[in-house]
C-alpha cells in the first residue's frame, strides 16, 4: 500500500536521520527541502511510487581523500579532502571547492544538496555536486597554497572532467587556488581542457562577469522581488554580511542600482560606513592585500569597527547574508525587523537558520533563499562551460545580460511553484518544489539508477 505524501516524506526523513545522524548540516537543508514537497507529491504520486525521495537524499558517490603537502618549514601536513557527486540527472555535475578549516562531511553533502535544486532552477543542464577540504588558506603562503592545490587535484582529477563534473570555486577558492588546480590537472592528464573547472583566469578560457555573478545575482534576484511590489533598490539602505566575493559584488550591484551598502564583515567583526562602502577599497584590502575587514576602518574615514559584534543590528531595509551557513539566527532576524528590514536575499548558502526564515515569513517579509537568490554563480559557471565548449567568448555586458535574464526566469519559475502550490511569494516553497520538480522528472524518465 502506497504511503500518503505526508507519511512519505516522514519515512524517507527517518531514514536519512539514520543513516546520517551525524551530518547536521546535511539534515537540515535536507528537511528545508522535504517541508516543501506535500502539495507536489500530492499532484505527482508517481514521484513516490518511483522512489524519488529515496534516491535523491543518497549522493550518487562520496568521495574522500587525504591530501598531503609540505609547508614552508618542509614539515608534513595532511588535510582531508572530499568531493560529493550528488545528483546528475540534469546534466554533468557542477559545484564549487570550499577550502576552509570548518569543511566536513556533513557540509560538503549539504552544499551539494542545495545545489542539485540551484542548478535545476537555472534550467543550464547542470547537475549538483561540491567538494572541498578543511585546508585554510588564510595566512598560507602562495607557494603552500600552491603545493596544496597540486596534491588535492592529484587525487580529485581522477573523478573529474568536462563531461562528467565541472568544480568551481568557493569559500577559499579563488582565481589563484583554480590557476593552482587546472594548471596541476594539465600537467597530469596533458591536455588543456578548459571545461573541467570555471572560474578561471579570462585569458585562458574564464568568462566574463563569472568573479562578479553570484554576488550580482543575489541583486538581481531581490531587485525583481521588488518589482512585484512596484518598488526598487534606488535610494534604500542594505546590510551585507562577508568580505569575500560574493558580499564585494553584492554591495557593488547595490550601489549601481541606487542602494547604500553600509556594512561588511569577516570573522573579527564588522564595519559600519554611513557613507557607503567605498568598494575600491574594499577590493583592494580583501582581494589584493589579503587583509582583515578592521583595515578598512583604520583607512576610511567615518567609518568604524565593531569586533565580535552582529552585523544584523545595523539597521537597514534590505539585507544580503553572504557569508557562511547559520550566520543569521532568530536574535539577528529580530534585530533585522526592529530595523525595518524588508528583503532578506541569501548570497552564501543556507546562512539563515529555520527560525530566523519562519520569523521573517510570518512577519511578511520577502525572503529569498539560496538555492534562487545565489544561483547566478553557477548560471554564469555554465555559460563559461558553453563558451570553453564554442571555443568563443563573451563581452563583459552580454555576459552580464545573460545573467540577468536567468535570474529573472530562476525568480519567476520560483514566483510561479509558489502560487500553483498555494502560498503566492513563499520563495522557499517556489524554489524548493520549482527545482525538485524538474530534477524529479528527469530522474523517472531515466528509470531507476
Amino acid at each position: 500500500m502506497q504511503l500518503t505524501p505526508q507519511a512519505h516524506i516522514q519515512y524517507v526523513a527517518e531514514l536519512a536521520a539514520k543513516r546520517s545522524y551525524n551530518e547536521p548540516e546535511f539534515l537540515q537543508a535536507m528537511h528545508e527541502v522535504l517541508d516543501s514537497l506535500v502539495p507536489v507529491l500530492v499532484e505527482h504520486p508517481e514521484f513516490i511510487e518511483a522512489g524519488v525521495l529515496e534516491r535523491l537524499i543518497e549522493p550518487e558517490r562520496q568521495i574522500m581523500f587525504r591530501v598531503p603537502w609540505l609547508d614552508d618549514q618542509n614539515k608534513v601536513q595532511v588535510n582531508r579532502g572530499f568531493r560529493v557527486q550528488f545528483n546528475s540527472a540534469l546534466g554533468p555535475f557542477k559545484g564549487g571547492l570550499r577550502f576552509h578549516s570548518s569543511v566536513n562531511l556533513s557540509v560538503i553533502k549539504f552544499l551539494g544538496f542545495e545545489q542539485v535544486f540551484k542548478n535545476a532552477l537555472t534550467r543550464q543542464r547542470i547537475g549538483g555536486g561540491k567538494g572541498g577540504s578543511d585546508f585554510d588558506p588564510h595566512g598560507k603562503s602562495d607557494e603552500e597554497v600552491m603545493r596544496f592545490c597540486q596534491s588535492f587535484m592529484t587525487e580529485l582529477y581522477r573523478y573529474i572532467d568536462e563531461h562528467t563534473d565541472v568544480p568551481a570555486g568557493d569559500i577559499g577558492v579563488g582565481a589563484r587556488e583554480i590557476g593552482y588546480l587546472f594548471g596541476q590537472y594539465r600537467r597530469l592528464t596533458g591536455r588543456h581542457e578548459s571545461g573541467v573547472l570555471t572560474g578561471k583566469g579570462k585569458g585562458w578560457g574564464g568568462a566574463e562577469v563569472r568573479t562578479e555573478a553570484t554576488g550580482y545575482g543575489a541583486v538581481f534576484f531581490a531587485q525583481e522581488m521588488l518589482k512585484r511590489t512596484g518598488e526598487d533598490i534606488e535610494g534604500r539602505r542594505a546590510v551585507v554580511s562577508g568580505s569575500g566575493n560574493v558580499a564585494i559584488y553584492a554591495m557593488e550591484k547595490i550601489a549601481q542600482l541606487g542602494g547604500i551598502p553600509v556594512t561588511a564583515s569577516d570573522s573579527s567583526g564588522y564595519v559600519v560606513d554611513e557613507r557607503g562602502i567605498d568598494i575600491a577599497l574594499l577590493k583592494q584590502i580583501k582581494e589584493v592585500e589579503r587583509g582583515r575587514i578592521a583595515d578598512y576602518a583604520e583607512r576610511r574615514q567615518g567609518a568604524h569597527f565593531v569586533a565580535n559584534g552582529s552585523v544584523w543590528d545595523v539597521p537597514a531595509e534590505l539585507a544580503f547574508p553572504c557569508a557562511t551557513q547559520n550566520e543569521l539566527d532568530e536574535r539577528g532576524a529580530r534585530a533585522l525587523l526592529d530595523g525595518g528590514v524588508r528583503i532578506v536575499a541569501e548570497g552564501a548558502n543556507m546562512p539563515t537558520t529555520p527560525e530566523a526564515i519562519t520569523l521573517f515569513q510570518k512577519s511578511g517579509i520577502l525572503f529569498a533563499p539560496g538555492k534562487a537568490a545565489n544561483s547566478g554563480g553557477v548560471a554564469t559557471s555554465a555559460l563559461e562551460m558553453s563558451q570553453n565548449a564554442a571555443r568563443d567568448r563573451w563581452d563583459f555586458d552580454h555576459s552580464e545580460a545573460r545573467l540577468q535574464a536567468i535570474m529573472r526566469d530562476v525568480h519567476d519559475a520560483c514566483y510561479v511553484a509558489s502560487e500553483r502550490y498555494g502560498r503566492p511569494g513563499d520563495y522557499v516553497l517556489g524554489a524548493n518544489t520549482a527545482g525538485f520538480v524538474t530534477v524529479a522528472q528527469a530522474m523517472i524518465e531515466q528509470g531507476v539508477v
